[in-house]
């Protein structure tokens, strides 16, 4: 029983991992110059409105910050947020930890963006039998 329910929190530890690894891979395309602009992921609350029956308590928001130096325009932070939500599988993995917001943020200005993950994931189609 103990053991189940420790399995349970697993899913805890591959958020962590993910983000993880994002900003590792992140950080080296900016140190090798693949990158003009650092990017970071964090967790954050997300947007209540997009809350589905995954989504975590007040830790739904995957958000990236682009530390660009200055304020980045909406056609910036929507390019980087288009290179995920075109990831069906990345949307698909976000949604299954428990993710249900995407934020693109810069570091200087306090506007970002945020898409609702469940709507890029294309979930709802019929089940094969």
């Amino acid at each position: 029983m103990w053991n189940r329910i420790i399995d349970w929190f697993g899913d805890f530890k591959e958020r962590r991992k993910l983000i993880k690894e994002f900003n590792t891979l992140s950080r080296a395309a900016f140190v090798n110059g693949e990158a003009e602009t650092l990017l970071n992921a964090s967790i954050t609350k997300g947007n209540f409105s997009y809350k589905h029956s995954f989504s975590k308590f007040l830790a739904a928001g995957f958000r990236i910050k682009a530390l660009s130096g200055r304020e980045l325009l909406k056609s910036e932070m929507n390019f980087i947020g288009n290179i995920i939500i075109e990831n069906e599988i990345l949307v698909r993995k976000l949604i299954s930890l428990g993710w249900d917001t995407l934020e693109v943020h810069d570091n200087i200005g306090k506007t970002g963006l945020q898409w609702q993950l469940e709507n890029h994931a294309k979930i709802g189609g019929m089940l094969n039998e």
